[in-house]
């Protein structure tokens, strides 16, 4: 903005100053304004003193809503019909409308807002009649549930000596479920297992009719106490029509019945409704002292139905979500240690909805829960069935043993596959552990001793299980490690790319006069991978652990923390997290031993420096990668590691290399008959010899 500008600027502010200081409002402008701002107040004050009333056209509205949508009842033999909604409660007695609208600690009379009010109480009156209008207006949307959206929340308890379940009026759901034989790690403490409370579970049923939804989670229900197992949830419309779910829970059970009953309901829903919808919802809850592995065993599971009908899941790592067209026989939502698992008693139709939601780091339940669960499914439904739809209900530990017992008792027609929500591996691995070492472990189990002995006593098992193939593998290191001067002998003689193939000739021919064989050692070690990897699935799934005390751990199925700390840096808490597991540590230091003994027994590792820092690099790696695993899978390995070091110096003392170098010139004088395998390999060996041959007598030719 230049000099100019400025100066037009200023004095145009100087002109319009002067002008009104020169020509102030006349009094006839002052005395109008006033005039104004009078009426704009006295038609505030007009307004709170215009009295509202209920008019001869609403009150016969208000009376055939009660009618129709109220409860009747036989009062001293008169019918009488009564309707109530938050503060106002209506009744109809013949032509008459009576009842009365709460505002705060005033009760105003239906027939006192039928006329106009006194001044002291003309403002309650008009709130009275919104109010009461509003009413009107939910018993619209409402119809004949009207009578069921307020009431007292309250509990009625189930339970038995495994489980314990509070069932709420307030959408007739189960609000709380208890697992008696288990504590949850909370806060540095153990505390009762409770899978879910007060709104971190909810489901519904949604019925439907031609223009409007009705979701049962909103209504409030009546208890109704059958037996000392079972409650009836129920909506009673009067008349001999109600809807309800009855729950029953059996003794020693796990299991929670789930019914749907109904008696003539085609008066409130259409005989041409076909379908049930349902709509669950959960917060995963946190349980255990390891964190992160429990947080990647959590999400929802479901078996598609029928015989052959596969589990599958939703991402377990990440947020996900699924739209299912097929049917389904199960939902479930479980975590590392337990489930709460929907077993529907047909199945759910082809419309299911599935989506998990990892809860942020910032966010204020992260403390508590791990993910957010979502179901919308639907099921067969006719409002002339009294009882249209039926489950069970599972809320539970992960126990093999007991998901497969459920699976018979539930469906005995059916596979129902709960098992497959435990996480063994894949189907080799899964098949090791269920076949195996799970028959094995619970037997052991049965001996009622520490789990830390259990866990000694399996590995000891499994190693003499191994021992043939152990004893395999070690032989033919020992008969490598006599043919290594031989070995290093022929590379010396024949170097170079261009006598490769008579160097790999001449090491078979040795191979083959010595009766060894390099795949010998490596194949024996190949067999024993299975069940390393079916171990490492299984101790961290292994809910016998959870809550078992070895040593300085408290929880074999959590990490043995020694030393922790609360500083973030980055990545190191990501992958090794903000502690140290002692069982971990020793593990490490036991396999950097095994490796150092290795390396020492068979010194041609040592031709390669880098593979020699490579070896003693994975126990580090090793390291890294367990301290967030259960103490049981770490000490399993300890174990393991320190068992086969014994071995490996017990066969030192009963393999002697002199005896074996004898023994191999032995064999060398024995005609050797060659197999097809080394006939056929041989050939091939000259073919392609003769090939290299030919190949430089044409570049020495040019």
């Amino acid at each position: 903005m230049d000099k100019n500008t400025l100066i037009g600027l200023l004095l145009m502010g100087l002109v319009i100053f002067g002008f009104m200081w020169l020509n102030p409002a006349t009094p006839e402008e002052q005395t109008g304004k006033q005039a104004t701002e009078s009426i704009t107040k006295d038609d505030n004050a007009g307004a709170a003193t215009i009295t509202d009333s209920i008019s001869a056209e609403e009150a016969e509205a208000i009376k055939a809503a009660v009618r129709q949508y109220g409860k009747a009842e036989d009062i001293e033999g008169k019918q009488i019909t009564s309707l109530a909604s938050e503060n106002v409660k209506l009744t109809v007695d013949g032509e008459s409308l009576d009842g009365e609208v709460q505002m705060n600690d005033t009760v105003l009379s239906i027939a006192s807002l039928r006329k106009p009010a006194t001044a002291d109480l003309r403002l309650l009156h008009n709130a009275a009649i919104r109010d009461l209008r509003k009413a009107i207006d939910t018993i619209g949307k409402y119809s004949n549930f009207v009578a069921f959206i307020d009431g007292d929340s309250t509990t009625v308890k189930l339970q038995n000596d495994l489980l314990a379940i509070d069932l709420s009026t307030k959408g007739g759901g189960i609000a709380r479920a208890e697992l008696k034989e288990y504590t949850t790690y909370s806060e540095g403490k153990h505390v009762p297992a409770v899978l879910f409370e007060n709104d971190n579970n909810a489901y519904g049923f949604v019925l439907n009719t031609d223009t409007q939804r009705f979701d049962t989670h909103d209504f409030f229900f009546t208890p109704v106490q059958e037996n000392d197992s079972t409650v009836l949830m129920k909506l009673e419309f009067g008349k001999g029509v109600y809807f309800g779910i009855r729950y029953t829970l059996p003794a020693n059970s796990y299991l929670v019945r789930m019914e749907v009953v109904q008696q003539n309901m085609n008066t409130v829903i259409p005989t041409n409704i076909a379908t049930l919808d349902f709509h669950w919802y959960q917060k995963a809850a946190r349980h255990e002292m390891g964190e992160m592995f429990e947080e990647r065993n959590s999400g929802i599971f479901y078996k598609y139905y029928g015989e052959n009908g596969d589990v599958d899941n939703l991402s377990e790592t990440g947020s996900d979500k699924e739209s299912i067209s097929d049917r389904l026989k199960w939902i479930g939502f479980k975590d590392q240690f337990f489930s709460c698992i929907l077993i529907a008693d047909k199945y759910f139709l082809g419309t299911n909805n599935l989506r998990s939601e990892v809860i942020d780091d910032d966010s204020p339940y992260h403390k508590d829960f791990m993910k957010d669960l979502w179901a919308e499914s639907s099921f067969e439904y006719s409002s002339t069935n009294p009882a249209p739809v039926a489950f069970h209900f599972f809320f539970g530990p992960n126990d093999y043993r007991l998901l497969r017992s459920y699976d018979e008792l539930i469906s005995p027609e059916e596979d129902l596959k709960l098992t497959e929500v435990i996480p063994l591996g894949w189907k080799m691995f899964r098949w090791i552990n269920t076949g195996i070492i799970i028959p094995v472990f619970n037997f052991l189990g049965s001996l009622d001793l520490n789990y830390g002995i259990i866990i000694l006593l399996l590995t000891i098992l499994i190693k003499l299980v191994l021992f043939p193939l152990t004893w395999k593998s070690y032989s033919s290191q020992a008969k490598m490690r006599v043919l290594a001067p031989d070995i290093k002998e022929i590379n010396d003689k024949y170097p170079g790319q261009e006598n490769a193939l008579k160097r790999q000739q001449k090491t078979m021919e040795l191979y083959s006069r010595a009766g060894a064989n390099p795949m010998s050692g490596c194949l024996p070690l190949l067999l024993q991978m299975p069940i390393l990897i079916a171990m490492f699935s299984f101790f961290p799934s292994c809910i016998e652990l959870r809550g078992e005390p070895f040593l300085w751990a408290d929880d074999l199925s959590a990490p043995d923390v020694i030393l922790s700390w609360d500083a973030h840096i980055p990545l190191v808490s990501t992958f090794f997290g903000n502690h140290l597991s002692l069982f971990c540590l020793l593990m490490t230091a036991v396999n950097i031993i095994y490796t150092y003994i290795n390396m020492k027994a068979n010194p041609s590792n040592n031709s390669m420096p880098g593979m020699k820092w490579m070896m003693y690099l994975m126990p580090v790696m090793f390291l890294v990668f367990f301290n967030n695993y259960s103490a049981g899978l770490s000490y399993y390995y300890f174990l393991s590691l320190l068992i086969t070091i014994v071995q490996t110096y017990a066969f030192r003392f009963f393999i002697k290399e002199e005896k074996v170098r004898a023994k191999m010139a032995e064999n060398a004088k024995k005609p050797k008959k060659k197999s097809g395998f080394m006939a056929r390999l041989e050939e091939a060996q000259r073919q392609q010899q003769a090939m290299l041959r030919e190949q430089q007598k044409r570049k020495g030719g040019k």
